[in-house]
């Protein structure tokens, strides 16, 4: 399984420029930035390349005051610290080192997170003749910047590069078996899904240390099919956040799917498709794994639930390419069994082999079916197609023009390859080259 991607935590307290931090390195302006201590409550998660081909989780938080949390900003910032691979404590260099820094400071070594020293506002003469003063923090050199500017934000990611572990994926897979991750957000009953799944459909179940986090994965064999059931639940009781923002409880979920090939989404059934759903949906579609959708306290449905499910599933459906779903109660084991035939068959999906002679036999087929449209007042023509890669199936097809992304032919395509093959809920990736004759 491949490296998953790190998450850089910008933390400090209020009003030191964290936001406009986290939009100068994701490159947009993404944070609501104000000289209103405070204003930062939510976590803002983004994903940006720190450089060419390494993406990383970037993640904003709010102004951390040990001690006063009125509002739960703490839990939220100490949540986001726990999740991440790398701290950049921002403190302000026009007002020098605070006590309320050096309590901030005391709380992030706690967690025993590597930490990088960012002080802000050094545009100003002031500040930046008294960055010397920052080595008493005992963090290593402090990297000078003006986020509102720009001004040393190559040498941060630099040293950023530098300092950023490598986050390996968990311990190997063993052979066969079907690495399953179990996501949604937060109390939708992720938790008692696993421990029926474990507790119920058991051969052999062991705990085994996962990622550096530590949460607890589940090898599982049941009438003959071996599964890794990865429990995003774990770190959501390590964050004691109740009422996560939905931006965290993807965060906290994207490792977790990253290690998976099949992501089973819970949703609670009276609450319908919520905008929290779609976000993890998102980045389960975003991460290129299979989907299977459970919707979960389906004996708790009335009426009313029952029309708000049907009326919001429309766009769960279009954001995970119709996945299969089943309606469960993890509480009484309703239908819970009836998942492993849904995620076999997904993870089938998910690995298909197609040979080349095969795929330009079908494609011929569906070009007979339903003519290409003109590009450039030409039509369209496919020379050649074969599969490159699988997990998920990906397809390279050769042809005189590219096609558009959005353009409606090539989800043509896209639907005869998810019909011929009972793709639902799989990602299928068509990469078309233009290629002179």
């Amino acid at each position: 399984m491949t490296a998953l991607t790190a998450s850089v935590a910008i933390v400090g307290r209020p009003n030191v420029g964290k936001s406009t931090l986290f939009n100068r390195l994701v490159g947009r302006r993404q944070a609501i930035v104000h000289n209103q201590p405070g204003v930062t409550r939510d976590r803002l998660v983004s994903l940006a390349d720190l450089a060419e081909g390494r993406p990383v989780q970037w993640v904003d938080t709010g102004g951390l005051v040990p001690g006063e949390d009125p509002l739960g900003i703490n839990d939220q910032v100490l949540a986001a610290v726990a999740e991440s691979d790398l701290l950049l404590f921002v403190v302000d260099g026009r007002e020098g080192i605070t006590s309320a820094d050096q309590r901030v400071l005391d709380e992030l070594r706690k967690q025993r997170r590597p930490i990088l020293l960012v002080v802000n506002k050094s545009d100003v003469r002031q500040a930046a003749d008294g960055v010397g003063e920052f080595w008493s923090l005992g963090l290593g050199e402090p990297i000078p910047v003006s986020a509102e500017h720009g001004l040393g934000v190559v040498e941060l990611k630099d040293r950023i590069a530098a300092s950023l572990p490598i986050v390996e994926a968990a311990t190997e897979v063993a052979d066969g078996s079907v690495p399953v991750a179990i996501v949604g957000r937060p109390n939708v009953g992720k938790s008692s899904l696993l421990n029926r799944l474990v507790g119920e459909s058991r051969t052999l179940v062991s705990p085994v240390a996962g990622t550096t986090r530590d949460p607890i994965d589940t090898p599982l064999v049941r009438d003959g099919h071996s599964y890794l059931l990865i429990d995003t639940a774990g770190m959501r009781r390590r964050a004691k956040v109740a009422d996560a923002p939905e931006e965290l409880a993807v965060m906290m979920a994207r490792r977790q799917i990253e290690r998976a090939e099949v992501a089973v989404l819970v949703i609670e059934a009276q609450q319908g498709v919520t905008t929290g759903d779609l976000a993890v949906a998102g980045a389960i579609w975003q991460a290129g794994r299979a989907a299977v959708v459970a919707v979960n306290k389906w004996d708790l449905l009335d009426d009313e639930g029952r029309e708000r499910l049907e009326r919001s599933w429309p766009r769960l459906a279009d954001a995970l390419a119709d996945p299969p779903h089943v309606n469960i109660s993890a509480l009484t084991g309703r239908a819970v069994e009836n998942l492993f035939e849904r995620i076999d068959r997904a993870h089938a999906g998910f690995r298909l082999q197609v040979s080349t002679g095969e795929l330009n036999r079908l494609f011929e087929q569906w070009i007979q079916q339903h003519q290409p449209p003109r590009l450039d007042h030409r039509p369209w023509k496919l020379y050649y197609a074969t599969q490159v890669a699988s997990g998920p199936p990906t397809f390279m097809l050769f042809a005189n023009r590219s096609l558009p992304i959005s353009h409606s032919y090539r989800r043509y395509l896209e639907n005869r390859l998810r019909e011929t093959f009972d793709l639902a809920g799989v990602p299928v990736r068509l990469v078309v080259r233009q290629r002179s004759t």
